[in-house]
């Protein structure tokens, strides 16, 4: 008999993240009939085949599949083979273009190589849609078709758009969520994953259940990943994705550059943390314990690292740290030295070594504000950068400073020295 964490452990990760749970309380039930018996819940994922690359935005409910895997539980990674003939019409305007089987078959073996970067092979059940799909008849389809009505159909967001804009929308293509539907009966699950944009899709499987007497799954959505511009969804169409296959030099630099706001929802949509933990991080960034530029830092490790290695993640923070160096020793400004033990500079005078300094004194004792009201005012302005970076806190540690940073403050710059 197989043990569980208790309810409350399960759901601290499986919420984690999560856009919304349709019913939240039949998932509790599940997991608690769950540990009740030993047997694990089946949770299944489908991807449709139709390009061959994954990107960052991709792995966000593979990511959620890896949850269920850690918690014991049977996770199913389902290709969509047949569905991917017909192309989910989800957001689209127009009609997709259809791929050739050949096409589907290449592309469906690259994503099993690529998923394996996170989810465990050996405990992973992967299944293909034509297994059943494409041995249903012409009888069966008739009566799986005869469970749902235009009017229903027409209530998905992009179909009903439209049909009020007198677009085309083929018969194959309402298909589609009754063929993703049929996915849940044949596999029985409890659970099924998919993005926000994917419910009308997923309670169709809860209908098409309860119609062949099963229990009806539990659906969790996650959110759709914003990209690197912090705006737009992550796309390769829209330049702001990070691909799964690039260079770890070059992912990390990529995450590096997201704004500290955007760095929050990637801990939360494409790492491992626990929710509490990253509430704790950041309780640490605002105390000033933990600088912003850290985290990103970290962030951007454990990414790098999940797709390629340690040391390729190690080799990549330290590229990127070397670049961010010679940047700043590049530009030719004057030196000041500052005293890390000048009055009112550091963060914390308890006797303690400094490892914290208040950045409105440390940019008045370089000289390039009168006071540090001066300093603070421009702090807000978002008219201050050290080391060729924006920066507006109010404090920032000695580690992410440097041995000689460089302070600019509208035109004027200087180099630090640290003296004792």
């Amino acid at each position: 008999m197989q043990t569980f964490p208790s309810l409350e452990d399960q759901l601290d990760l499986i919420t984690k993240g999560a856009a919304e749970i349709l019913p939240l309380e039949a998932l509790k039930e599940r997991i608690q009939q769950s540990i009740a018996s030993g047997k694990p819940m089946r949770i299944k994922a489908g991807f449709d085949p139709t390009a061959p690359d994954l990107h960052l935005g991709h792995t966000v409910l593979i990511r959620k599949l890896k949850h269920f895997q850690q918690l014991g539980h049977t996770v199913i990674f389902l290709i969509g083979d047949s569905t991917a003939l017909i192309g989910d019409p989800t957001g689209r305007n127009v009609t997709r273009k259809p791929l050739t089987p050949e096409q589907i078959a290449a592309n469906a073996e690259t994503y099993k190589e690529q998923v394996f970067k996170i989810l465990d092979a050996g405990k992973t059940e992967v299944r293909y849609n034509s297994e059943w799909l494409d041995k249903l008849s012409y009888y069966d389809m008739v009566k799986l078709l005869a469970q749902f009505t235009v009017s229903q159909m027409l209530e998905r967001e992009d179909f009903h758009k439209r049909f009020n804009d007198e677009q085309p929308i083929a018969l194959h293509e309402m298909i589609y969520p009754i063929a993703q539907g049929y996915d849940s009966v044949a596999l029985e699950c409890d659970v099924e994953l998919g993005g926000t944009d994917q419910k009308f899709n997923l309670m169709r499987g809860r209908d098409l259940q309860r119609h062949f007497g099963q229990p009806q799954q539990s659906i969790l959505m996650m959110p759709i990943i914003e990209g690197l511009d912090g705006v737009q969804k992550m796309s390769k169409s829209l330049n702001n994705a990070i691909g799964i296959h690039e260079p770890p030099t070059e992912m990390y630099g990529k995450l590096m550059s997201i704004s500290d706001e955007l760095m929050w929802r990637y801990w939360t949509l494409l790492t491992d943390l626990r929710g509490s933990e990253i509430e704790a991080m950041k309780a640490e960034v605002a105390s000033g314990a933990l600088h912003p530029m850290q985290a990103k830092k970290n962030l951007a490790h454990a990414i790098t690292r999940d797709f390629h290695s340690q040391a390729e993640a190690d080799a990549a923070a330290e590229s990127w740290a070397k670049q961010f160096q010679q940047k700043a020793v590049a530009e030719d400004v004057p030196v000041v030295k500052v005293a890390k033990s000048a009055e009112g500079l550091a963060v914390s005078n308890d006797g303690q070594p400094v490892t914290a300094v208040r950045t409105p004194k440390l940019l008045q004792l370089a000289g390039l504000a009168a006071s540090t009201g001066e300093a603070t005012r421009k702090l807000g302005e978002n008219a201050v950068s050290i080391n060729g970076e924006k920066f507006a806190e109010r404090s920032v540690e000695l580690a992410a400073l440097g041995t000689s940073p460089v302070l600019r403050l509208g035109k004027r710059a200087v180099r630090v020295e640290w003296v004792d």
